[in-house]
């Protein structure tokens, strides 16, 4: 029996997982509050691994407001880096397969094509940066570990994208969304199936992934698709990224190659509208 342990429960991907295992009736997932698993308190953490013994732990917590981690880098980069290390730590210790999540913003995001593992990566804000520092972390200290990077993270849990564009679109009129950004909006449900196939699996094909849903949109083409699949009549207005200040600047274009997880781990991935429109009819239901 496999014994998993999720870091950073209460977020939106672990509530993803939440999701899962209630859909499957898993027993072996373990959910701490985060008092009792706080990646930055080392000997609860300590306690985690000496009382569960997890054969997988994952790391869904992390220092995610992009913007606020221009001002407040040290609390992102002890999120971000030193809780990675601390996970990595014990996971060695107790000989734990690590599964870390990282972001597209470790790249600078000034090339055309899509970037893949063996890419630079060159983060180009204080986010970014916390997160790459946090994979060399992981890789410096530990040998079985997967690292998956994913983009534009939505769900019916938490704070994202999809929520607040339904919201503003249910209060106003007229909307503008930056054109020139380019991406991949990624589910949270299909990212916890994707984690949960590399256990299932035992995949010992340790490493660093991509992982986001598949095809390309800007978050104007992305917010639009919410519009049109939620009914929400809201007018909406193109506008370049020199439009919107941010405290963070954000890479142009980070589209990710997942050839590797899918030749690799034969993951299948699903069309990020595909995915867009079963999130979008389960918040309907519910």
């Amino acid at each position: 029996m496999k014994n998993i342990v999720i870091f950073g429960a209460s977020g939106q991907l672990g509530s993803c997982f939440k999701q899962i295992a209630e859909n499957e009736g898993r027993t072996d997932i373990y959910f701490p509050g985060e008092t009792e698993a706080n990646i930055l308190d080392e000997e609860a953490l300590k306690n985690i691994f000496e009382a569960q013994r997890p054969t997988y732990a994952i790391n869904c917590a992390a220092y995610t407001a992009v913007d606020k981690a221009e001002d407040d880098y040290e609390t992102a980069d002890k999120v971000n880096k030193v809780g990675a290390a601390n996970l990595a730590k014990f996971c060695a210790e107790y000989g734990s397969t690590l599964i870390h999540v990282s972001t597209d913003f470790v790249f600078e995001g000034n090339a055309p094509t899509p970037r893949t593992e063996d890419d630079i990566a060159a983060p180009i804000n204080a986010y970014g940066q916390t997160k790459l520092d946090g994979e060399l972390a992981i890789s410096s200290v530990l040998e079985k570990y997967f690292i998956l990077r994913t983009s534009w993270l939505y769900s019916e849990y938490g704070n994202n994208f999809v929520k607040t564009m339904l919201k503003f679109g249910a209060e106003r009129e007229q909307l503008t969304i930056i054109a020139d950004q380019v991406g991949t909006p990624t589910y949270g449900i299909d990212l916890a199936y994707a984690i949960m196939e590399i256990i299932n699996t035992e995949s010992t094909a340790y490493g660093l992934y991509h992982y986001s849903n598949e095809g390309v949109a800007s978050w104007y083409d992305f917010a639009k698709a919410i519009f049109d699949l939620s009914e929400t009549h809201v007018k909406t207005l193109p506008i370049p990224t020199s439009a919107y200040k941010t405290r963070a600047v954000r890479p142009a274009y980070s589209v990710m190659d997942k050839s590797k997880i899918k030749n690799v781990l034969n993951i299948e991935i699903p069309y990020w509208r595909d995915s867009l429109a079963i999130c979008i009819n389960r918040l309907k239901n519910n």
